[in-house]
């Protein structure tokens, strides 16, 4: 092994040699094969962990197999069959495709190889044509070239596998048992990643743990703060501990751009979209779905963008994200992806189609699921011209049995929002005026837990204002919308309830000319936010939905994000790098009151770490409730001996710039006494240094710059 050079030596070397390091684009080293010098990669544990994760440099190759035998006379009409089928794939190497042919009978062997210029093409190739039907007697048999030598390594005779005694593991919800009943979150700035307790008490965030190059593009929570997931060219890792964060699993996708959790955290989805060979061709899609636990695929989609373009919004490359959606709960037993006419719908036991077929629905737009129950909510929108209405239907899976179904006219946009228990659907209508040129919205509202599932219609006072934002109150009856012309629309309050009418819609109150284009409800109901992003320059209203009155105004300028902690007690409002300046984040308590500051440059992320349910019964949170000032004691205790504390290190704080104060007056006097004499000098003797024992007197001076001589001619 050759010897490790410390990178003092190394700056002492180049300087010798006069090399300008910076120059040295350290990136592009290459060591020589089996050379690590020394130094042991963060990767090598994936050579043992995954031994089907191997480069042999075969990746663009295929093996088709189950080929008419031929002779020499037809061995070029064979051949041209084959290139014809596999061409219409993927773009084939020049001399990419050879067929074996027998020596001694000089016929072909029944198989032939195929190079493609990329793997994706190569493995688009096995899916599409792998029993494909050439005619009634040679079905193709598909297969990778390095599949082959992992076949050959299949032992002949069965042995059982070797079993591991038990080990327990890390009790990964620890971080949910601190005393003092913090919250925590993750940021990313520059290039580290930190993971930090917001400490509101002692008004500062306490570090947990840190690591730089942590990710390669993001971080993300599992739905239950279980996990921390980084996403790398290699691939995806959870990381998680009682004390610290250790890789708990790695999920091997090159190229990963996007992954997304099951709400059980049982399964992770990782997406990867690489470009074609051919630039007439969509982008090939790639997505897995791992078992979270034990890192084994589940289930993998593949094909051109096109197929998982259709429906929603965002994503990579005109993919919408996320293109797999899961049910409502936290058994993570369904998912659904739309497609053209159809909804498919898959179950996790077997990872298959509900009874083996799609959903059938005709121009179908978007989809979404109840965040509780197994049931579908689909938009389909107009057809012929209005002769076909646009319909919303609900959907019981996996039963297929439709629930409720309304027709909408005249519709120009469909938007669905449900209210996080599952108990209401609101559909947001764009409706066309009877001229065309214009359109007007109003509400459907859904009653999904009522016999019959009735639905409300709801329109504006002024049904010609712009809808800007909707949002329902969590596990709660209320909604707000912001509604009206920039820059100071209006906000509104409704309750899906009135009075002793618990089945009728009412609106609570209207607040006129607010500098707002944004909602977010605390977590726990009751308050809200009222923010003015982009446009507005990061203006908040802290508001108390209950007592219908602003608990107070802010503003953090420049603000791109507002997000509540899991408890609904703080909220964090980030400026984060789409802007240069003032980059970090403000941490506010649920009223309006700053608590703290960070400042970090280069600040691209915050995510509070999601929280589980409680496992407290509704009947027990109620009780809590109404008894919350015998339970609240020990608290204010606590919270008195916190204030005590902080009051005195804020006294000690105080009497240490008191001294550094007297300490720098008695210097300064010391020096005054020194430059006594030196000062009297140049006073021409007077001792005083008051300045009023002085007059101030103006002096002219005179004196001499330059002489010069000039002769002048009369000439």
């Amino acid at each position: 092994m050759a010897e490790v050079v410390s990178m003092d030596e190394i700056r002492a070397t180049a300087a010798r040699l006069d090399i300008d390091l910076s120059s040295v684009d350290l990136d592009s080293i290459r060591l020589p094969p089996g050379e690590d010098f020394g130094v042991i990669s963060d990767d090598e544990d994936l050579k043992g962990e995954d031994p089907l994760e191997f480069e042999a440099g075969f990746g663009n190759i295929i093996v088709v197999d189950n080929l008419p035998v031929v002779p020499k006379e037809k061995f070029d009409k064979l051949e041209g069959v084959i290139r014809k089928i596999y061409s219409q794939i993927g773009v084939i190497k020049e001399d990419g495709l050879w067929m074996p042919v027998d020596p001694e009978t000089q016929k072909t062997q029944g198989y032939c190889f195929i190079e493609y210029n990329t793997p994706q093409e190569a493995e688009l190739a096995k899916e599409k044509t792998n029993g494909y039907k050439l005619d009634r007697s040679h079905i193709f048999a598909v297969n990778m070239f390095d599949d082959i030598e992992k076949f050959m390594k299949v032992p002949d005779e069965w042995a059982p596998p070797e079993t591991k005694p038990y080990a327990p593991g890390e009790n990964l919800q620890k971080w949910l048992t601190d005393e003092k009943a913090r919250d925590q979150f993750v940021i990313r700035a520059g290039s580290d990643t930190e993971v930090l307790w917001n400490d509101a008490r002692q008004s500062k965030p306490e570090l947990v743990y840190k690591r730089s190059f942590w990710t390669e593009s993001f971080v993300q929570w599992s739905p239950l703060g279980t996990y921390l997931a980084t996403v790398h060219r290699q691939g995806a890792a959870v990381w998680g501990g009682a004390t610290t964060f250790n890789r708990l699993m790695r999920y091997a996708h090159p190229q990963v751009k996007l992954i997304d959790f099951s709400p059980g955290e049982k399964f992770l989805v990782t997406y990867s979209s690489h470009e074609p060979s051919n630039p007439r061709d969509t982008h090939r899609v790639v997505i897995n779905i791992f078992d979270v636990r034990t890192g084994k695929v589940m289930r993998d989609f593949k094909g051109s963008a096109d197929e998982f373009a259709i429906g929603g919004t965002g994503g990579v490359s005109g993919v919408s994200w996320p293109v797999f959606r899961w049910s409502g709960g936290r058994d993570d037993k369904y998912f659904a992806r739309i497609g053209k006419n159809v909804i498919s719908v898959y179950e996790t036991e077997t990872f298959t189609l509900i009874d083996k077929k799609s959903i059938k629905v005709e121009n179908v737009m978007d989809f979404s699921w109840s965040p509780t129950d197994p049931i579908l909510a689909l938009f389909a929108p107009e057809l012929g011209g209005g002769n076909q209405p646009a319909r919303v239907s609900l959907v019981q899976i996996p039963s297929k049995e439709e629930l409720r179904q309304k027709n909408l006219f005249s519709v120009s946009d469909c938007k669905m929002y449900w209210q996080s228990n599952g108990d209401y659907l609101a559909v947001k209508v764009d409706r066309y005026t009877k001229t065309k040129k214009s359109t007007y919205t109003g509400f459907e509202l859904f009653r999904i837990k009522e016999r019959d599932i009735p639905i409300e219609v709801l329109e504006l006072e002024n049904k010609n204002d712009k809808i800007i934002s909707f949002a329902w109150e969590p596990k709660g009856h209320r909604f707000a919308v912001i509604h009206g012309d920039s820059p100071r629309p209006d906000v509104s309050f409704y309750s899906m309830r009135s009075g002793t009418n618990t089945g009728r819609v009412s609106k609570l109150s209207t607040i006129r000319g607010k500098q707002a284009n944004a909602l977010y409800w605390s977590p726990g109901g009751r308050f809200i936010i009222l923010a003015g992003l982009k446009g507005f320059n990061g203006q908040l209203e802290f508001y108390n939905v209950d007592e219908l009155e602003t608990m107070a105004t802010a503003e953090h300028f420049m603000a791109t994000d507002v997000e509540w902690d899991p408890t609904g007690r703080y909220v964090v409002t980030s400026v984060t790098s789409v802007h240069e300046m003032e980059n970090g984040f403000n941490v506010w308590s649920f009223n309006g009151k700053l608590l703290y500051r960070i400042m970090k440059d280069h600040f691209f992320q915050f995510l509070w770490r999601p929280r589980p349910p409680s496992f407290l019964s509704p009947e027990k949170e109620e009780e809590i409730a109404k008894n919350l000032k015998k339970y609240s004691k020990k608290y204010e205790a606590e919270d008195q001996d916190v204030s005590l504390q902080l009051s005195e290190q804020d006294r000690e704080k105080r009497k240490m710039l008191k001294d550094e104060w007297e300490r720098w007056v008695n210097e300064w006097k010391r020096l005054h006494e020194e430059q006594k004499l030196e000062r009297q000098m140049l006073r021409d003797g007077e001792a005083s240094d008051e300045e009023e024992e002085y007059e101030a007197k103006e002096v002219e001076v005179e004196e001499l710059l330059d002489v010069s001589e000039e002769v002048i001619s009369f000439d």
